[in-house]
């Protein structure tokens, strides 16, 4: 191993390099007196020497900085300290640098061609160097007083945090996976609620259940009707009301009431099982108004995908897939099983039929396919879904166009396999969504006048290959005619000659 001349020591007040002086040996470096010795600041202090310390000049730079160093890109702040603090050497003999990162690493060697880079991977020497570093920082950096470094630290910290935690208002999809997850637990809840108002109105009016069998409906009715004795014709519009005008249904209740079997119930009793109707009618209400939110977000944020299966199929892809990004990098074979991985694991164990769908088994499209088309429209059907999940990912602007196309083509998919129509290709379906989304886009008059360069550049190459074709066609066809003329030139030499030999002979 190489020995390691400077060690570069990136910290939240600044950047710091310091020179090795006395190197620790890679096999003692374990000993325990070598470790004691790394934490005693005096003894640490005799083997580095501070060479230069860059502090930060503001919040904004440090935050700047650390995002850098964060994705190994080296910044200009810190090329200028590197190239301030190094020594010139020729590229034969190289300075070794301890970095900490190592993709910074790869960065300063790339920009640096007189500098060879060691991490703490690749060189546990320069691993317990840097550690050294970082527990003594606040006393070897010169013109820092106590408590500096750490309060730079937690200032830095929450301002990294609060960067990386920064989401777009419009285009979110951490709302979508708490409401969808939300929206299966109410669910839940409000059927197993109300089949406990239903159990417990029961006992006081019986009849009830036969006549209406909707949960919401006989949770309100119970709220409205309380004791079954206050039943009269008097109250028919307004229990008319309650199951959707429907007079029949409502005098029907009205004549069970009044010669219901049920017992009586006391003031009481009947104040709980209204008060827990009463809540069971809110939750299913609160229940409606939050799936009208996820359908409203998701026509914001997969507009596509939401076109395509609807809205709470695709909310369970995104929510099971962790986010929309990483939605769009899946491959079709894996949106395919998304959601079936314990039965996907089992046959991979028992070596037996692998599942042919997940969450995508909930869209309609699979449930209108017979038995035998059920796995292939669910492999064409994820192979739509990925592709709407990348457009709604990479796209600026929200549009359902391309998933009415992608629909359509699901659509005629099921007809073929149904039919044996033939479906539309997949670039003529493209294609008209693309021309439909670049119809919407809206273009200034002013600016419509103008031609674009490349078209005039496309005019003139054609003008000019035309005239290349008619000046190579009228040569060819003058070549032709001198050929021509002198097949004739040729045909009539001969007779000539003829002529003189007879006139010679007759001499």
């Amino acid at each position: 191993m190489s020995a390691i001349d400077y060690l570069l020591h990136e910290s939240s007040v600044g950047y710091a390099i310091f020179q090795v002086v006395h190197q620790p040996e890679t096999i003692g470096s374990r000993l325990k007196e070598v470790e004691a010795a790394s934490q005693d600041v005096a003894k640490f202090g005799k083997m580095v020497k501070l060479v230069n310390f860059a502090p930060y000049r503001g919040a904004a730079e440090a935050l700047e900085n650390v995002n850098l160093i964060s994705e190994g890109v080296l910044s200009e702040y810190l090329r200028s300290v590197l190239e301030l603090s190094l020594p010139k050497v020729s590229k034969k003999k190289k300075t070794v640098l301890g970095v900490q990162d190592k993709a910074l690493a790869g960065s300063i060697k790339a920009n640096f061609s007189s500098v060879e880079c060691e991490t703490g991977d690749t060189s546990e020497v320069v691993a317990d160097l840097l550690r050294g570093l970082r527990t003594h920082a606040g006393k070897l950096l010169k013109g820092l007083h106590e408590g500096d470094v750490e309060r730079a630290q937690l200032g830095l910290g929450h301002a990294y945090s609060r960067a990386k935690v920064k989401f777009s208002v419009q285009k979110n999809d951490n709302h979508i996976i708490q409401a969808i997850a939300t929206l299966d637990h109410l669910d839940k809840a409000v059927n197993t609620f109300s089949m406990r108002v239903r159990e417990w109105y029961s006992w006081h009016f019986p009849e009830l259940i036969k006549i209406v069998s909707d949960n919401h409906t006989y949770a309100k009715l119970a709220l409205a009707i309380g004791d079954k004795k206050s039943l009269s014709d008097d109250r028919l519009h307004d229990i008319a009301a309650l199951v959707n005008d429907d007079a029949d249904i409502a005098q029907a209740i009205i004549d069970a009431g009044k010669v219901s079997m049920g017992q009586d119930i006391s003031e009481e009793d009947m104040k709980n099982v209204s008060a827990f109707a009463n809540r069971v009618v809110k939750l299913a209400e609160y229940r409606r108004s939050l799936f009208q939110y996820l359908t409203d977000k998701m026509a914001i944020v997969a507009p596509n995908l939401a076109s395509l299966i609807g809205e709470v199929v695709a909310a369970r892809l995104i929510s099971h897939a962790g986010s929309l990004t990483n939605l769009s990098k899946y491959p079709a074979s894996t949106v395919q099983i998304l959601g079936a991985e314990k039965a996907l694991f089992r046959a991979l164990k028992t070596k037996g039929n692998t599942p042919k769908y997940g969450l995508i088994y909930h869209s309609s499209f699979i449930g209108r396919a017979g038995a035998k088309n059920k796995g292939r429209i669910s492999r064409f059907l994820a192979n739509k879904c990925s592709i709407a999940s990348r457009i709604d990912n990479f796209s600026e602007t929200p549009s359902t166009k391309f998933g009415e196309a992608l629909k359509a083509q699901v659509e005629e998919r099921l007809e073929f396999y149904a039919t044996g129509k033939a479906p539309t290709r997949n670039e003529e379906a493209m294609k008209g969504a693309m021309d439909a989304v670049l119809g919407e886009i809206q273009i200034d008059p002013e600016m419509a006048d103008i031609v674009p360069p490349s078209a005039t550049k496309k005019d003139k190459k054609e003008k000019k290959d035309k005239k290349e074709k008619k000046s190579k066609s009228g040569g060819d066809d003058e070549k032709k005619d001198k050929k021509r003329r002198r097949s004739e030139a040729a045909d009539e030499e001969p007779p000539k000659k003829e002529k003189k030999k007879s006139k010679k002979v007759a001499a």
